[in-house]
């Protein structure tokens, strides 16, 4: 039996940590609203089913295991954090209070944006592959697994509703406060990239 008095707690930190994803969540949600974010978000939790099959399959053992492998994965996800930093910080210049319901981001570039920044990132399939084997019961893998997996995805959709709700509410009292809520998460984005390319 999964000891969920203890990973349940532990793996809603997880998700509830102020990362990169989430900062985008919460970002959809100020611009766009929360069913927006929580649609566009939909990418990240779809990335992620396969992510965790790769870890119970030893894809990150495989990371661990190869320096190499494991640094170009980094290298790729930091510069498109960086890169995604950047654009957040340039595009808060033209952006104006009264349009914070910005219709001009569409949803399929949402998607894209979420699905990517799940995927350039190898910390996620790391914590899959180092989280996830402590409460795995060994008599019954892939059910256990399966079982830590959804739990997971569902307290993910959770922590993405709470960060969408939380830019969205941020935007109805501070409207004004948009370019600077929008350049903070782009340097936030920027430094979670430059601290994972100069991550051991």
């Amino acid at each position: 039996m999964v000891d969920w008095i203890i990973f349940l707690p532990a793996c809603f930190a997880l998700n509830m940590a102020c990362g990169p994803s989430n900062l985008l969540a919460m970002t959809h949600g100020a611009k766009c609203g929360v069913p927006f974010a929580q649609k566009a978000a939909i990418a990240r939790l779809i990335v992620f089913v396969p992510m965790i099959a790769a870890s119970a399959l030893g894809l990150g053992l495989l990371l661990t295991a190869s320096p190499f492998v494991f640094g170009i994965a980094k290298a790729i996800g930091a510069a498109y954090l960086i890169w995604l930093g950047i654009a957040l910080w340039r595009s808060a210049k033209t952006l104006k209070s009264e349009e914070f319901v910005d219709k001009s981001v569409s949803m399929k570039i949402a998607f894209r944006t979420e699905a990517l920044l799940a995927i350039s990132n190898p910390k996620a399939i790391l914590t899959f592959a180092a989280f996830f084997p402590q409460f795995v019961i060994l008599d019954a893998y892939w059910q256990s697994y399966a079982m830590l997996g959804a739990a997971f995805l569902i307290m993910e959709a959770i922590a993405i509703f709470a960060y969408a709700l939380g830019g969205s509410v941020a935007s109805t009292f501070a409207a004004d406060k948009i370019p600077v809520f929008q350049r903070i998460s782009g340097a936030m984005m920027c430094v979670f990239g430059t601290l994972l390319l100069m991550a051991s």
